[in-house]
Parts: C-alpha cells; structure tokens; sequence
C-alpha cells in the first residue's frame, strides 16, 4: 500500500502538467479557434499584377474532372521550326488572370519553350465552383485544376511526349507541387513565393496570440507543435465553413522525389517571411536549389533581380527539361543544383523585424 501511494505522489507533479496542458489547449481552442478562422480568410494588402491579351495567343477552354470549364491560353515560343525546346505549365497566383504569365515567361518564350496557363475555378473567366469562394489558400480545387490542365495539355495534338515543366507563383506553385506528387508527367519545377498553410499560420498564431493575450508570456512557454495543434483545429473549422479542404503541401514537397526544384523567394518578403521558405525548402529530399532575392517583398523578385530573374528560370529549364533540336532530351549537365541560398546584392531597405517568430516549424507528417 505505501508502495503505491509513494509511487502516486511522485507521478502527481507529472499528472498535474499534463492535466494543465490538456485543460489549457481547449481553453486555446475555445478562445482563440474563432479568431484565428477570422484573420486566416482576410485578403492579403498588395497589388496583384494582371497582364493585357496577347494577340497571337491560342484560348482554351478545357474542363475538370467534376465538370467546371476552365479558361486558359497557350503561347507558342520563337522558333518553333527549329524544334519546341520544351512546355512550361505556368500557376497563377491568387487574383491574377492568365494573360500575367507573360511577364515571368518572356524569356522562356523567346528562347523557344511554349507557355500554357489558365484561371483557377471562381478566377478571371472560369467557372464558379457554387459554395466556394477562393482565398489565396491553396485547397484541392486548384489542386484539381492544376491536374485538369496537365490533362489537356496530355490530349493536345502537339503534346510533348517528354512531360512538361511547372512555373508556378504563390498560390500557383503550391498548387502545382501538389499535382505534381499525384502526376509525374511534371518533370521539375520551379516556385516563386511558394508558402504551405500550415507552416504560414503557427508562426503568425504566436503573434496574435500575444495582440489578444494580456497573458501571453505564460502561452509563451507552449511548444510550437501545441499551437499546432489549436491551428489545425481552426482549419478544421474554416474547411467546414468555406467548403473545401487544404491539403498539406510540407508532406507532398517530402513526395517530390528526385525531381528536381528551384524555389525563388523575396528575402524581404513580410507575408512569407524567409525563415518560412527555409522550412518548406529542408522538407524537399531531391535535387533542390534555394534563390533567396535580396530586397524583394512577396512575388515581387522579378522585380527586383531583373534579367537575372529571367536568365536563371531559363537555364533551370535548359537543365532539366530542355530537348534538343532532334526532340530528344538533352543530357542533363554534370553540374548538380546547389542545396544553398543564392542572395543577389541589391540596395538594403527597411523592414519591421520579424517580432517573435519561431525560427523552425515542427511539421506534422
């Protein structure tokens, strides 16, 4: 009897925090779920770049396995009699209309790879999916269509027979990582201001938790796995409100294998802060390269490096997924892709510091 009972008062410290932890995570739950639900569906504040129609473009409409017509485009590269180099799937991002592709892809084009792009359900002219309104999220709608396109591009008279490559920006790129874990038709890939939702939302709860918590530096003790958890709750909440499910992009960049990624990223970027960049990028097994751009804010590197820009995108292309004039795949070059960040030197300016956030994300599998 004493045996027990010594052994129960030296578990009851033990049993105590863990009762405490489990009484302060529904506590969490109930008090910050509905906030955090809130803030997650407010529109980011920035200008989203749309481009004008390009006369000699091919329209497409094509449909989704469910049945919704999408609207997209198909430029042709320079050159073509010499032979396609190769054909680029290009993702949008959130609000953008298909015709901004051209802006990213100019060099591409010229250099004699084609350029298909299209608009997301409920974006630009495509059709509406009835219940949902698209955020800058990514869910399996535009995962959806991101496998619609490569479909069509599968179907087409001139489809190459040696798979395509994926540009996407933002919301586009996470969506193209997704279909490419479910769709290896995508040889490699290449993200601007790619972000996953789950790595997004933990470091900025710890921000809002200390705007709305007069008793923050005591939540501040919580790992960051137990915020986690409130914000997957959250999601859970905001799926059942908005219709539609967000899939985990940190387990399909664990899926990609050895194709190879180029992941751009402005490191001035107060949306997707770098750090944020950094723990998608460690996620990612294959052949990986990290262009953190100096200067640049979210989706704005192009802006900021120029022809550089431009001159990088293409030899990751020629790299991997260029054919040679007798449409056969070029040898890939002795020269692996660096698992480093390149920063390009450009004119510091002024940002708000980061303010707390965790340096590493633990990602749930």
């Amino acid at each position: 009897m004493l045996f027990w009972l010594g052994l129960l008062v030296t578990a009851l410290p033990a049993l105590a925090i863990a009762a405490w932890l489990v009484v302060m995570h529904y506590y969490l739950r109930w008090k910050y779920v509905p906030m955090i639900a809130r803030i997650f569906q407010e529109k980011p504040l920035f200008v989203v770049p749309r481009g004008r129609p390009v006369h000699d473009a091919e329209e497409v409409r094509f449909s989704t396995l469910d049945g919704r017509s999408l609207q997209g485009c198909y430029l042709r590269g320079r050159g073509r009699e010499r032979g396609r180099r190769g054909v680029i799937l290009f993702g949008l991002e959130f609000g953008s209309n298909r015709w901004a592709c051209k802006a990213y892809c100019q060099t591409l084009l010229d250099h004699g790879y084609d350029v298909f792009t299209f608009e997301s359900r409920g974006q630009g002219e495509s059709e509406e999916e009835p219940g949902y309104h698209p955020l800058q999220w990514v869910t399996e709608y535009e995962v959806e269509d991101t496998l619609a396109a490569l479909a069509y591009l599968r179907s087409r008279d001139d489809a190459s027979p040696h798979g395509v490559g994926l540009f996407g920006i933002s919301k586009g790129a996470g969506a193209g990582v997704e279909a490419a874990v479910r769709d290896p038709s995508i040889r490699c890939i290449v993200t601007d201001g790619m972000f996953a939702t789950y790595t997004t939302v933990v470091p900025y709860m710890r921000i809002w938790f200390r705007i709305y918590n007069n008793q923050f530096k005591l939540h501040g003790l919580l790992p960051s796995c137990y915020y986690g958890l409130v914000g997957l709750a959250a999601l859970k909440r905001i799926e059942q409100e908005r219709h539609c499910r967000f899939p985990p992009l940190e387990r399909a960049l664990k899926g990609l294998g050895d194709r190879p990624i180029l992941m751009i990223h402005g490191g001035a970027d107060a949306y997707i802060k770098p750090d944020m960049a950094r723990d998608l990028f460690e996620l990612i097994r294959g052949p990986k390269e990290l262009w953190m751009v100096e200067g640049a804010k979210h989706n704005g590197s192009l802006h900021v490096a120029g022809e550089e820009y431009g001159r990088r995108v293409l030899e990751f292309f020629d790299r991997h997924l260029a054919v040679s004039p007798d449409g056969l795949p070029k040898a890939l070059g002795s020269r692996e892709p660096r698992d480093s960040a390149r920063v390009i030197p450009f004119a510091p300016r002024t940002f708000p510091a980061d303010q707390g956030l965790p340096r590493r994300i633990a990602v749930p599998d």
